[in-house]
């Protein structure tokens, strides 16, 4: 697996989001983008998988350009390459916790109700797939939504402010199930994080500002735990 990002950059109108991004990051890799609010982090992700458009430069995965696919084209990567953790969790509240897991698999039509136990297992949720998410804390829904971008066992995983909406303790069970399961199946991990905690965990750690990114230098980072 491979992520290269080649001098990407976007504008809204006359303002620039980013210019000039370039970012290459390898299977069982984590990297931490970290940055000012409003800089663009989220949208660089969204760039990363395909969900928004950029004005310059180029974003490949495992070799494939996705400035050069159409709507299905990318759709279909995403469901078979991507995973994705959004900060507000985005399960859908009519479906139990392992209905909600098990989507992915269901988009690819290849459902396996043992893939999603083992998952809801791995991220400590073992004995809850039968709950609805309304019945679930924040920590929980989180780790729900990263077994539902783990279980398909995607080449890249992305994750957007993962802990921001939890507390410390919670926060860091969160980033413990994230970077296990993401280290087990060797998907490259990119994290957008305002938490000095979150990114100490990183292999890697760049700020995002609009000229660009930039690496954290080793002597101002935390050390990993």
């Amino acid at each position: 697996m491979s992520l290269v990002v080649t001098d990407l950059s976007k504008h809204y109108g006359a303002l620039p989001v980013f210019s000039q991004v370039s970012l290459n990051v390898a299977a069982g890799e984590f990297v931490a983008i970290v940055g000012e609010s409003g800089v663009g982090k989220s949208t660089l992700l969204n760039c990363m998988a395909g969900l928004d458009s950029w004005d310059s430069g180029s974003v490949q995965l495992d070799g494939l350009d996705l400035g050069r696919m159409n709507d299905d084209q990318l759709a279909r990567l995403r469901r078979e390459k991507i995973g994705f953790v959004f900060q507000a969790f985005h399960v859908l509240p009519h479906l139990s916790v392992a209905q909600n897991v098990a989507l992915p698999l269901l988009l690819l039509g290849q459902p396996d109700d043992a893939r999603v136990q083992a998952m809801l297992d791995a991220v400590g949720l073992g004995g809850l797939g039968a709950r609805l998410p309304q019945q679930l804390s924040g920590g929980q829904l989180q780790r729900v939504a990263i077994a539902r971008a783990l279980v398909h066992r995607p080449s890249l995983l992305l994750a957007d402010e993962p802990s921001g909406n939890l507390d410390p303790g919670t926060a860091a069970k969160v980033m413990d199930a994230l970077i296990a399961q993401a280290r087990q199946h060797q998907a490259a991990l990119v994290l957008v994080t305002h938490s000095q905690a979150a990114s100490a965990r990183a292999d890697r750690v760049l700020t995002l500002t609009t000229a660009g990114l930039s690496p954290v230098e080793p002597s101002a980072a935390p050390c990993k735990p």
